[in-house]
């Protein structure tokens, strides 16, 4: 050290005594290895200290220790022993070039105490703010100052959402403040109070639930007569029309998600209808369909009867052009390498795309049928317009023939032909009693079971010819001898959705195919049933089967043999649900106790992966198990295939278990 070097530190120790207070260069001070503290500060907590400084200077200057070398002469810097987070603001303005690095910074000298006691005294001795006061603090800032949201951020190196989310927990009624600051509320309690800034409200649901009810259930009670904005309705008619048409809209500013809830219910209901109401119209007018409606809910259109699309004729050029240009399509596909398709055989695709597009569909309606047919609208469970096309009403349905229609008897019975009860048109108004032919036909019926036993083609055609006349032709099932009576449940509100599902297409694309093969008239079906081969048959039965099939357990509907019979048949069948259903938050972790769905990640991943979501919310833990058991193959015991080596007793608790697990998922 140079005599200079030792002369000035001679005079910063000369007025550097214990106590005093000076002026230092930021460059000169350095952080204490005596510090007590030694987990460094958060990054948000350096930006608060940077935000304060620079909206109002240092307010309590920091406490340093003489830096000396090991001859214990001074070397003019300056360890701080109280005040590091403002050392590190003071140093983040300067990186920023808010200040320069010798910027002036006000300090305190202490010369006699140890430097890692008072540190460790600063840490221990003091007691942070309670949240209460710093929510109202900020309310006050925002009242009487004038301050906005971003303002108040930028004195305190908080983002505008925080500041938004305190000054929403300031405005708190004060029966919830008192409640909070005794302990008898938790910080998500009172966040679930402040979702709506109603205190009259807040009163009102803290009178009704009391001070241990949990969060979620006070969010719900503050918004029972709202609707989430994830509501398929809200979805379908988008926020932005919603507001366009004045609607206000209740933002929850404590989930990361930003979500809210509709308030005016009213409105959003007539701006679904509004909207369903016009799309009717425009699939009327655009495709030519005798009626269109609307309908909020999925409607029962099983007493409807149903036209469906047919192969359109084609010329034979136009045939001729669209093999051509579909066999052109695939080979620009086939030839693609390694970096993809090239922007003039990519252009090339568009122009095929375009000019299929012009011959349109291969099947449709005809123009006869959708004279008679229509069309209803429905809103769907994820929020979309689901069409339902080719509907018949009674009135609209195709009348029989005089002949198959029956002729009226002295009686006035009519109908002869229509439910196979009635004599034929050769025995009306004949002497017979009906005791006789009561005793003649039952004759005819043992020779017909007799002759349907010994001809299994004409067995086949018969079991086929009754379930196709129940499932493509409703009101007109009981033209058939056949007692076989098939019972067709909806599933949609049971489980909206399930339609859209992978199965629930598959199953539909199956009708509409075969729907498109069968003839309109109900009693043109025999003569097209009995001139299909077997394998045809044996389809058009198994397509008309797995309609009827119903293995729901409905605690209200206890049937314990058919559900066993169910659980046969789909190990029979080799049922594999996870190709068709996948647990999700939504469909089954947000729906079922924590408990659950730590079980099924434990059984998906691990017990450790399990042990790690274990404290999260529910909400929380249900996205993270999502996450984990993706791609598993994971499935809910009552969606599992029983085993065929499974004992009949533990098939049975198993039932019991999973009829369980349904009654709590209904709640």
């Amino acid at each position: 050290m140079t005599a200079q070097s030792i002369q000035t530190a001679a005079t910063e120790v000369a007025t550097s005594a214990h106590g005093a207070e000076i002026t230092v260069p930021l460059n000169r001070l350095k952080a204490s290895p005596k510090n007590a503290r030694k987990t460094p500060h958060s990054p948000a907590s350096i930006e608060a200290f940077a935000a304060s400084i620079k909206a109002k200077g240092v307010l309590q200057p920091p406490v340093v220790e003489i830096e000396r070398d090991g001859e214990g002469v001074p070397t003019g810097n300056y360890l701080v022993t109280i005040g590091e987070g403002r050392r590190q603001g003071l140093r983040l303005l300067a990186k920023r070039k808010a200040i320069k690095r010798t910027h002036p910074v006000r300090v305190i000298v202490d010369a006699e105490n140890d430097a890692h006691e008072i540190s460790l005294d600063e840490n221990m001795t003091r007691e942070a703010m309670h949240p209460a006061d710093q929510f109202e603090a900020f309310q006050r800032l925002a009242s009487e100052k004038g301050y906005g949201p971003e303002e108040i951020g930028a004195r305190f190196g908080v983002s505008a959402h925080v500041v938004r989310q305190r000054l929403r927990l300031g405005s708190a009624a004060p029966e919830l403040m008192a409640a909070y600051r005794a302990g008898d509320l938790a910080l998500d309690q009172l966040t679930a109070f402040c979702v709506s800034e109603d205190q009259d409200r807040q009163r009102q649901v803290l009178e009704q639930t009391g001070p241990y009810t949990p969060a979620y259930a006070i969010r719900r009670a503050m918004t029972e007569a709202k609707v989430r904005a994830d509501d398929r309705r809200a979805v379908f008619v988008g926020l932005e029309a919603y507001s366009k048409a004045r609607g206000s809209v209740l933002r929850d500013l404590f989930t990361e998600d930003g979500g809210g809830w509709l308030e005016d219910v009213v409105l959003l209901d007539r701006l679904v209808s509004e909207k369903l109401a016009g799309l009717a119209d425009e699939a009327r007018e655009r495709e030519g369909w005798k009626w269109a409606e609307p309908a909020l809910d999925y409607p029962d259109v099983s007493a409807l009867g149903r036209v469906y699309p047919v192969a359109v004729e084609r010329s034979e050029a136009d045939a001729a052009e669209i093999t051509a240009l579909s066999e052109e399509y695939d080979r620009i596909v086939s030839e693609a390498g390694a970096e993809g398709l090239s922007p003039e055989a990519d252009m090339r695709l568009e122009e095929i795309d375009k000019a299929l597009q012009a011959f349109g569909p291969d099947f449709d309606y005809p123009a006869d049928a959708k004279a008679r047919a229509g069309v209803m609208v429905m809103l769907g469970h994820d929020g979309l317009a689901r069409f339902e096309r080719g509907l018949v009403r009674a009135e609209d349905a195709v009348a029989p023939t005089p002949e198959e229609e029956g002729v009226d008897n002295d009686d006035g019975d009519a109908d002869a032909g229509r439910d196979g009860s009635a004599p034929g048109p050769e025995e009306v108004g004949s002497a017979l009693s009906d005791r006789l032919v009561i005793d003649l036909t039952a004759h005819k019926t043992m020779g017909l079971r007799d002759a349907v036993q010994a001809d299994v083609s004409a067995a086949l055609a018969t079991v086929v010819h009754a379930l196709a006349l129940q499932v493509f032709y409703p009101g007109y099932g009981l033209w058939t001898p056949l007692q076989l009576r098939l019972s067709i449940t909806g599933l949609e509100r049971l489980a909206p959705g399930v339609e859209d599902g992978p199965a629930g297409r598959r199953v539909r694309d199956r009708c509409e195919a075969w729907g498109a093969r069968l003839p309109e008239r109900a009693e043109d079906l025999w003569s097209v049933v009995f001139g299909l081969p077997p394998s045809a048959q044996l389809d058009l039965m198994a397509c008309c089967a797995g309609v009827g099939v119903y293995a729901v357990r409905d605690p209200h509907d206890r049937r314990p043999g058919a559900l066993a019979q169910a659980e046969a048949l789909a190990t029979v069948v080799g049922l594999d649900m996870t190709a068709t259903w996948s647990a999700t938050a939504a469909s089954y972790f947000t729906r079922v106790p924590k408990t659950r769905v730590l079980e099924a990640v434990t059984e998906a991943v691990n017990a450790e992966e399990a042990g790690r979501i274990a404290g999260l919310k529910k909400g929380e833990m249900a996205e993270a198990a999502e996450r984990l058991v993706e791609g598993k193959g994971w499935l809910p015991s009552v969606l599992r295939t029983v085993s065929d080596a499974a004992e009949p007793e533990e098939q049975g608790a198993e039932a019991i278990r999973d009829d369980d697990a349904y009654a709590f998922a209904a709640e």
